[in-house]
């Protein structure tokens, strides 16, 4: 695989790879209850902010020894300068274990951002990578079933909902359901 060429640009945002101070941008959405609720880790600290950033520096592309690739969602009143920018969240994609043909897609997303179409924005642009770039077979997206936002936001980019799991997973207490969405290359060709 070839790297992929990175910062992704879209009309209005910029998806491009974690530096270190992206810690503080991500504390202040991913410390909120209300966007943490239905992440498998609880409200971040700073220290975990400074650790999980740390950790996702080096996920820049599915070629990678990370198998991953994740992004700062960031829009910017000019794309050809960080001036005017604000990070909104991140989207993430990586490859299933002991799979080069399939993947997971992940996104979080200030919920202050939201209805401004920026998250779909952001994960077409990642879906055209996987798939024209990276020329994947599968992508997936998994999330707690009491998000309807995300589950939304998986119909609006045109991925199918495969599975809605009953009580298949312990998440902070109690039993949730999961629901499964795909996307198969040939799905993108008949849209």
């Amino acid at each position: 695989m070839d790297p992929v060429d990175l910062p992704l640009t879209t009309d209005r945002l910029r998806l491009r790879p974690y530096v270190e101070s992206d810690a503080e941008a991500q504390l202040r959405i991913l410390s909120r209850e209300d966007v943490s609720r239905f992440l498998l880790q609880d409200p971040w600290t700073a220290e975990v902010a400074e650790t999980q950033i740390a950790k996702r520096i080096p996920r820049t592309g599915l070629e990678t020894e990370s198998r991953a690739l994740a992004l700062v969602i960031e829009t910017a009143d000019g794309l050809d300068s960080l001036e005017g920018s604000r990070v909104i969240g991140d989207i993430a994609l990586w490859l299933e274990d002991g799979s080069e043909e399939k993947a997971e897609i992940g996104w979080i997303l200030d919920p202050a951002a939201g209805g401004h179409g920026f998250a779909t924005e952001a994960a077409i642009a990642v879906l055209n990578v996987a798939f024209d770039h990276y020329g994947l077979h599968r992508v997936f997206a998994q999330m707690d079933a009491r998000n309807t936002a995300s589950a939304k936001l998986a119909q609006r980019i045109a991925m199918r909902q495969e599975a809605h799991l009953r009580k298949d997973w312990w998440s902070k207490g109690e039993w949730t359901d999961t629901l499964i969405f795909g996307m198969l290359a040939s799905d993108r060709q008949t849209a």
